[in-house]
This record gives structure tokens, C-alpha cells and sequence, in this order.
């Protein structure tokens, strides 16, 4: 009996070894505020906040909540809300982008209608970062904030001081995570602003963009890629802070793919192989070479190509006259003979010569692919990475062209666009994925391999840049007074217009 159930457990601990390891919750919220109501909007916290939930969507996070322009009331909702999503997740990630302020040695974000006369007004119309904190307290691995709220503070000229002691500071400042598993994320120091950003995004949260959900890469790690980003992207003026109580094992918002059991045997030939075989055959250009080729590497591109020449081949040899009509009889010719005195021939001379034999010209040989055959794949593969639009054809168009200097760009090759050859077909068809950027009109931005409409609000209008901006006010129309003005036999009218008078 001792014997059975020892079998019984090992047996039971092997199923559980062969299990998949399942994926633990994630959550994450995001706020972009830019439409402030008593201080100049933002550009691109909008923005900044759309980018990272399609980027958290795109992880695969089991929720992602997203909102913009928010008013205090609907902030701290929404912070109520996300702790019962965050009830048994593994990791909680908050990312806030707006205004941000510092007061008496505490951080606090900034909801769209906070007004902020005084500095006793920040515990009633801001957010602090310990209430953000504590909306993450539930994820039991990891509890992120993210703050790309270090900006100027508008609100510190005016601020009216209740108490001589109490400070309020440019930027953040620096604080230690206190509780477990926490990792806050500042854009820059304490006592420093962070840039804004002239394009779509501010330097942070590029750099978020680019590292941040890197499969199996540590957070640890990932914010320090992103620390050196945005100091190469502002000159060494802007450098990230970060702070946190993780433990020695690496923590990863995406998980590293699971590596398969046993590496699958290596491809003897690679493409490059191939090609070259391909190559020698094409120089020896026999049938037999060719059936030989076929029978080694019986499909692919250069497959094709082998049968395509091995037919041309069949086919000549079916068009090949007999060697009877070749051989032609003819007697040897004389030399020419000309006449004493003259350097012309002698024409009865040259009535006497037997004709020239005629032969039969041999067939051609067997060639490499056409430049059509190779113009039209390479354009192909050149739409299949996303760096060609249009139609496909066989003619290497001033579009191909552009497309293949569009791939070198972003490859980092240097064909020559004016040609379509084989090597940079195998370059192109060697990239598994995208490697040129998609370009969107304006009023759309890149989301993943699609662009989508940027949406503002009903008072907003969407600027240049691409970003939600509120509407202008109109300028108040001119006004005209009439007046009288004394002169000979009455009074004259006269009128006042934009500070000038005007009198009949």
C-alpha cells in the first residue's frame, strides 16, 4: 500500500511539472490630463496616455482602463474603482500624465478643474501619490506608478501661502517606495522639470514605449534604458528617477516566451546556401544539373526558378534542328584576286566564290532569373515589410525605387535603389516583420499596423501637431459711437471707430 501511494504521488507531481505555467492577472490604469481649465492646456498628455493603453492592450493586460481630462471627483472614482480590479492581480500599473506639484514634501497630480488659490486647497482639489499608491496596494508582485507629471508648475506664482513654512516647489520630489513590491517612476528629479516635447509624445514616455513591455526584460533594467533614452533625447537636461522595494528576482511586465523542450534540428542549407547552389548549377546549365538541384531542394523561390529554366531547357532541345541540316559541302574559298593597279577586287572574281554556308544558330543558354521575375518579387517582399504601397508590376518604377530607399533607411543597407537584385531580395525577404514606419495623414495617428482617427472633444480642435487643443475665443467686434460736436449753424454728427473720429 506504502509502495502504490508513492507511485501514486510521484505520478501526480510529474502531471503538475507538465502543466503550463498560467500567466498571472495584470492591470493597469491611465490617465492623460491636458484640457486644464485655470492654467494653459497640454499638448501631449492626451497623447501620452492613449500611446501607453494600446501599448498595455498590446501586452495583452488582462484590464486596461484608460481616461483623459479628468475632474478631481472623477479621478478619485476612478482610483476607487481600479482597487477592485486590482484585487488578485499580480501587477498593478498606474500612469499618470498632466500637472503635477509638490507641496510641504508631498506629491500630487493635478485633475483638469483644480483651481489651487491656496496652498491649503491641494488636499481638496489635487490627487496625492499615496492615494495612487494605495489604489495598487492589492496586486501582491508588483505595484507600479508611473508619474510624466514633472512639468513647470503653473500654479505656484499665484499660490496664495497659508503658512510661511509650508514650500511649494518646481517639479517632484523624491520620495522612497515604503511598502512592498512598489516601483514608482518619476519623468525627471526631484527639484527638475521634464520637456514636454515638441512631437506626438514627450521624451518619457517614448522611451516607456520602446522598453517598457519588452518580454522577460526586468523592470529594473527597462527604466534604466529609458533613463539613458531621455537623456540622449534632451541634451543630459531631463534624467528620470526611480525608486523601489523589489526583491532579487526579476519582475517583467511581459513574460520571456517559454523556450520549446529540444532545439529543432539545424537547416542544413540556409537561403544564402540555396543561392549558391543555384548559382553553379545555373553555370553548368545541363539538364541533368538541374533535376539535380530540384531533387535537393524541392521547394522555395529558387525551386521555382531551377524548373522555370529546366523547361526553357526541354524546350530548346524540342526546337533543335537535326545534324543533317547543319552540315553544309562546300569547297574551300579561293583568295580574291584583284587586278594589277587597282585595290578593288576583281568582281568576276568574286561572282566566282561559292556562298557563305548557312548555319543554324544554337539555342540560347539557360540564364538567370529575369529582371522582371526579380523586380517583381523584390517589390513583394518590399510591401510585405511595409515600405512599398501601390501596385506590383515588372518594371522597377521610380515607387520601387523609393521603397528600397525607404528599406535601407530603416535596415541600415546600402543597395543601390536604381536596381532590383538578388541580394537584396534575400536582405528584404530575411526581415519577418515591419521594418519601415507607418505614415498617417493628418487627424490619424499609428496604432500598431493600422492608423486611427485622433477624436476631441465637441470644445476642442485638433492642431498641427496632432493633438486636442481648445478652441480659440473670437476677438469682440469694433464698436462705433455717434457723437455731436458743436460747429457753424449747429451741431455736426461725428464718430468715434476703433479710438478715431470721424465728423460730417
Amino acid at each position: 500500500m506504502r509502495r502504490l501511494a508513492a507511485f501514486l504521488a510521484i505520478a501526480w507531481a510529474c502531471c503538475l511539472a507538465n502543466q503550463p505555467a498560467l500567466a498571472g492577472k495584470r492591470v493597469a490604469l491611465v490617465i492623460g490630463n491636458s484640457s486644464y481649465q485655470s492654467v494653459a492646456a497640454l499638448a501631449n498628455p492626451v497623447n501620452d496616455a492613449a500611446a501607453m493603453a494600446d501599448m498595455f492592450k498590446n501586452a495583452a493586460f488582462d484590464v486596461v482602463v484608460s481616461r483623459r481630462d479628468l475632474k478631481s471627483q472623477d479621478m478619485r472614482r476612478a482610483l476607487r474603482e481600479f482597487t477592485d480590479s486590482a484585487r488578485g492581480a499580480d501587477i498593478a500599473v498606474i500612469y499618470f500624465a498632466g500637472h503635477g506639484l509638490e507641496v510641504d514634501g508631498s506629491n500630487y497630480v493635478v485633475p483638469v478643474d483644480a483651481v489651487l488659490e491656496r496652498d491649503a486647497d491641494v488636499d481638496d482639489e489635487a490627487v496625492s501619490l499615496n492615494r495612487m499608491l494605495l489604489a495598487a496596494e492589492p496586486a501582491s508582485k508588483l505595484r507600479l506608478v508611473i508619474l510624466d507629471a514633472c512639468r513647470d508648475n503653473p500654479f505656484a506664482k499665484r499660490m496664495k501661502r497659508t503658512l510661511a513654512s509650508r514650500a511649494v516647489s518646481r517639479g517632484l520630489v523624491g520620495v522612497e517606495a515604503n511598502r512592498p513590491n512598489t516601483f514608482i517612476a518619476f519623468a525627471a528629479r526631484e527639484g527638475s522639470t521634464a520637456a514636454d516635447g515638441d512631437g506626438q509624445h514627450s521624451p518619457f514616455t517614448t522611451a516607456l514605449l520602446k522598453h517598457l513591455t519588452r518580454p522577460g526584460l526586468d523592470i529594473r533594467k527597462a527604466f534604466g534604458y529609458v533613463r539613458d533614452d531621455v537623456m540622449s533625447a534632451t541634451g543630459n537636461q531631463q534624467e528620470p528617477y526611480t525608486t523601489n522595494s523589489l526583491g532579487g528576482n526579476d519582475v517583467a511586465l511581459v513574460a520571456a516566451p517559454e523556450s520549446p523542450p529540444s532545439l529543432p534540428a539545424p537547416v542544413p542549407n540556409s537561403n544564402a546556401d540555396i543561392r549558391r547552389d543555384y548559382e553553379l548549377a545555373e553555370r553548368v546549365g545541363t539538364m541533368e544539373v538541374w533535376n539535380s538541384f530540384i531533387e535537393a531542394h524541392p521547394s522555395g523561390f529558387y525551386a521555382d526558378l531551377a524548373r522555370a529554366q529546366r523547361n526553357k531547357l526541354a524546350d530548346a532541345q524540342k526546337a533543335k534542328p537535326s545534324d543533317d541540316s547543319k552540315i553544309v559541302t562546300a569547297e574551300p574559298p579561293r583568295p580574291m584576286e584583284t587586278r594589277i593597279g587597282s585595290d578593288k577586287p576583281d568582281q568576276a572574281a568574286v561572282a566566282m566564290l561559292p556562298p557563305a554556308p548557312v548555319t543554324t544558330p544554337e539555342p540560347p543558354k539557360p540564364g538567370g532569373p529575369t529582371a522582371q521575375e526579380i523586380a517583381r518579387s523584390l517589390q513583394s517582399e518590399l510591401r510585405r515589410v511595409g515600405c512599398k504601397a501601390g501596385d506590383i508590376d515588372d518594371e522597377w518604377s521610380a515607387s520601387a525605387r523609393k521603397a528600397l530607399s525607404l528599406f535601407n533607411e530603416n535596415a541600415g543597407t546600402k543597395f543601390d535603389a536604381k536596381l532590383a537584385s538578388l541580394d537584396a531580395l534575400d536582405a528584404v525577404r530575411a526581415k519577418p516583420g515591419r521594418v519601415c514606419p507607418l505614415e498617417c495623414d493628418r487627424g490619424f495617428r499609428a496604432s500598431g499596423d493600422h492608423c486611427v482617427k485622433i477624436t476631441c472633444d465637441a470644445d476642442q480642435v485638433l492642431a498641427p501637431n496632432g493633438s486636442c487643443r481648445p478652441k480659440p475665443e473670437r476677438a469682440p467686434k469694433a464698436v462705433a459711437r455717434q457723437r455731436t460736436a458743436p460747429g457753424p449753424g449747429g451741431g455736426r454728427k461725428c464718430f468715434v471707430y476703433n479710438g478715431t473720429s470721424f465728423c460730417e
